[in-house]
């Protein structure tokens, strides 16, 4: 199996798309000013105890208010609440982390209204993200992931990953971290850890140690409360730092800077697999180019078809998400009725199994399957489906089915699940359902490109459009194009883009940055 990854970067987001022998497996796109990423550590202030709950409200910055639970404090949260005081004391010389106290663990069954009261500073870190209604959700154990190790402040073990299997193995990384660790730090050994040097392990940890002295440093230097103390990795290095694995060939990204930064984290994580990363420079949009544009308008939406006819139906409710499966038109006539109802459930729990990492699923799934009657077949069916989840990072537990014919999945949620919208609404009319005639359309394109070119000078510029309407501007020998490039210049490029409805179009300058041309209603 071959892996490849897919980043666009535009002005307002970026896109991130994993591919699996050219099939889309994972896509995650969001705004380049997301903030409120899991991983973020905060200073933030307690708005509200809830002793009802053992919990309280805690404002970070979101609109809603960020949930904390009294379990979630961490065992070293009096270690960190002594350690802020000292920090805090002096904005001037920062109190050595290494002088640092570690107090007894907080009690387990203790209350929230005896250990913060509001107004109280606390250091948190988001564990997952605002989802639906809800702000986010808050731990008071802070932690460092690198691509190795897990730096933990104010932890005392040394944990190696279950599935290092090796005693041998094991006792070598437990034993060489504790000789290198820094004081008053627990360390979490991963599983890509087995078998790396000393200098490896040792560099990382390092950088790991100085994200939590500047997270210190900022929440000394600053008095502004909530400060954000630390900043997860972009998107696009954090993906590959929990991805990243020998089998990537290819990883294609169509802006410098952020090729830049993933070049040089790959160059640090794996020196020898930094000849992967490329920078695309393709005239066709990065997405189109790679066929993943097609995959996300057949993979998203409510109704996914998958082989011989037959499609799932997936619908998201505030408390679940609920499949069904629909054999549709698929029929063989020689097989049977329960033959044709296990196939048809093999394929769509190996669709399932891809849709649920796609649209990064979490909560509750329950799949209604079609009907069998052979207990052998229900057996394979659930066996079929563990395999399949076997590559999902994501933690999951699945149950065979009910004597309903339903199974049960439950999924890690850390970030809301991806709802790719793939219905247009027109761009023509706005919803309205009257356009002006589309053979006027290009006398339409024509009066924005004299504008842009003679009115407001920009001389160099790429139009977007249809992919059909794209073949009809290059039709012909003396096409459209040609013309518009001897009368306005041959700045004018047409680009065919496969994410645009059919009279759509974007206009791009020569740095690839978005310029709107459109007017209020054009549809009038």
């Amino acid at each position: 199996m071959t892996s490849e990854v897919v980043i666009d970067v535009q002005q307002k987001e970026i896109s991130i798309a994993l591919l699996e022998d050219k099939n889309l497996v994972e896509y995650q796109s969001e705004p380049r000013s997301a903030s409120f990423t899991v991983g973020n550590v905060y200073i933030a202030k307690v708005k509200k105890l809830m002793p009802g709950l053992n919990a309280c409200f805690v404002d970070v910055g979101y609109e809603r208010d960020a949930f904390l639970h009294y379990l979630d404090l961490g065992n070293q949260f009096p270690s960190y609440e002594k350690y802020l005081k000292q920090v805090q004391s002096d904005r001037k010389k920062l109190y050595p982390f290494s002088k640092a106290s570690r107090l007894p663990d907080l009690q387990k069954d203790g209350s929230v209204q005896t250990t913060l009261k509001a107004g109280q500073e606390v250091l948190v870190q988001i564990v997952k993200e605002p989802i639906s209604t809800k702000g986010p959700r808050l731990t008071g154990e802070i932690s460092f992931a690198g691509r190795f190790l897990v730096l933990i402040p104010f932890g005392d073990k040394v944990s190696v990953s279950s599935k290092i299997k090796s005693g041998e193995e094991r006792a070598r990384l437990k034993q060489l971290i504790q000789s290198i660790k820094p004081k008053n730090c627990g360390v979490i050994v991963r599983t890509v850890a087995e078998g790396k040097r000393v200098a490896e392990l040792d560099a990382e940890l390092k950088v790991l140690n100085q994200r939590w002295e500047d997270a210190i440093t900022k929440v000394q230097k600053t008095q502004k409360r909530p400060q954000l103390a630390y900043e997860e990795t972009s998107r696009a290095v954090a993906l590959l730092r929990d991805l990243f694995n020998p089998s990537y060939e290819n990883i294609y990204i169509n802006e410098e800077s952020v090729f830049n930064e993933v070049k040089s984290y790959v160059s640090l994580i794996a020196p020898e697999k930094a000849g992967i990363v490329k920078l695309y420079t393709g005239k066709v949009p990065i997405f189109d180019n790679f066929n993943v544009t097609k995959q996300i308008k057949s993979s998203f939406g409510k109704t996914v078809n998958y082989r011989h006819g037959a499609y799932l139906i997936i619908e998201h409710t505030e408390a679940m998400h609920v499949v069904d499966v629909n054999s549709g038109t698929r029929a063989k006539a020689g097989n049977g009725q329960e033959q044709n109802a296990l196939e048809t459930n093999l394929g769509a729990a190996d669709e399932l199994a891809r849709q649920l990492r796609l649209r990064d699923m979490g909560g509750i799934i329950v799949v209604d399957f079609i009907d069998m009657n052979l207990a052998e077949d229900r057996q394979m069916l659930y066996e079929r489906m563990c395999k399949n989840m076997q590559k999902d990072r994501a933690r999951h537990n699945i149950l065979p089915l009910s004597k309903f014919g339903l199974m049960q999945i439950t999924r890690q949620r850390v970030r809301p699940a991806m709802d790719v919208r793939v219905e247009e609404t027109c761009p023509s009319c706005d919803g309205t359902g009257k356009i002006k005639s589309s053979i006027l359309f290009t006398d339409l394109l024509e009066g924005k490109i004299d504008r842009l070119v003679n009115k407001i000078g920009v001389k160099k510029f790429y139009l977007h459009v249809h992919p059909y309407v794209a073949a009809f501007i290059n039709q012909g020998v003396v096409s459209l194009k040609n013309k518009w490039q001897i009368k306005y210049g041959f700045g004018v490029r047409i680009v065919p883009s496969q994410k645009l409805a059919f009279l759509q179009y974007e206009f791009y300058d020569s740095k690839r940055e978005f310029i709107d041309m459109k007017e209020e209603i054009e549809t009038k």
